[in-house]
């Protein structure tokens, strides 16, 4: 057998170990795979005795390196080592919007995690989608009430006193503040109504506000139905979007991305919990959802967890082939 034929051979191989076996990934990307390998194909064909197989060898070389870096196996096993270096426990999800063959994949998407203020995702979303169908006015009042308040960002909350759903969306949105939160479920019709309408939106396995737990794997839905424009279109993003730009807390997936892109995205901190919620508009090959939940790190170690398993993310991203 010849050399270009062994390497051929081996590079199959190399495809075959890395293809998605029981992992969590739901789609594949399969036809990307496929061009890898056509490539390949046509690298082992343009070698010839005349000294142009070593330049074929670097270049199946190459190829299967990218093909490895592009594994949703490879990317599982990275999260994994993180995770584990981490001490604690952790939920990711990453839904990609485009491309030939846009993969869904997760690790530990479905376990339950606390929900800490990505609570507020939800009920900023909704707030979003009323306005977008111009069932509540961004300028109309919501008057505080004693049971709203929750210590936070702002102490100028007393009886009477009214704030714009804007304004309340803001300091829920950018600071993350507890009493605007309260408020904003409220306004939207309390818990049962936002359990219900994050339900029908694809977040399924969510209590949020009362017991408020949640999934990667939901809040990654909300995520996904909102950048595909199901939660009220151009409309409700052009009000959302910019209440989830350059919030008071950085230090998770948008750490991890390349400083030209722009993310999205509502952060959760309680206790040892860090969560974020993130849809990063620029990717290196598009727009993705990544969503990341832990659990019993805590504090600086929980944030660079996070930025982290993003950083991990963009990079796989950037190996995409479609």
């Amino acid at each position: 057998m010849s050399l270009p034929s062994r390497l051929l051979v081996f590079v199959a191989a190399v495809f075959l170990a890395i293809a998605p076996g029981s992992s969590e990934a739901k789609a594949a990307p399969t036809t990307a795979a496929a061009a890898v390998i056509t490539q390949m194909q046509d690298a082992v064909a343009a070698a010839s005795p005349s000294g142009t197989t070593e330049t074929a060898a670097q270049r199946l070389v190459q190829l299967a390196n990218q093909l490895v870096a592009r594994s949703p196996m490879t990317l599982t096993t990275e999260i994994d080592q993180l995770i584990s270096s981490s001490g604690g426990s952790a939920g990711v999800t990453l839904v990609e919007l485009s491309g030939a063959t846009p993969l869904v994949w997760s690790v530990n998407g479905g376990q339950v995690f606390t929900a800490a203020s990505t609570y507020k995702l939800a009920a900023l979303m909704l707030e979003a989608q009323r306005i977008a169908a111009g069932t509540a006015d961004p300028n109309g009042l919501v008057c505080y009430e004693d049971s709203d308040y929750e210590d936070g960002w702002y102490s100028d909350y007393t009886d009477g006193a009214c704030y714009t759903r804007l304004e309340l969306a803001q300091r829920a949105g950018l600071k993350s503040d507890n009493t605007a939160g309260h408020m904003l479920v409220r306004d939207v019709g309390g818990a049962d109504v936002l359990n219900a309408w994050a339900a029908s939106a694809g977040a399924t396995n969510s209590v949020f506000f009362t017991d408020n737990t949640t999934t990667s794997n939901d809040l990654a839905a909300l995520w996904s139905a909102e950048a595909r424009g199901k939660l009220g279109g151009a409309t409700a993003q052009a009000w959302l979007y910019p209440l989830l730009v350059g919030t008071a807390t950085e230090a998770g997936i948008p750490a991890g991305v390349s400083s030209r892109s722009t993310v999205v995205h509502k952060t959760g901190e309680i206790d040892l919990v860090e969560d974020d919620a993130a849809l990063v508009v620029k990717g290196p090959n598009g727009a993705y959802v990544l969503t990341v939940m832990t659990d019993n790190v805590g504090g600086d170690a929980g944030w660079q967890l996070i930025a982290s398993i993003s950083s991990t993310v963009w990079a796989f991203e950037a190996a995409r082939a479609d």
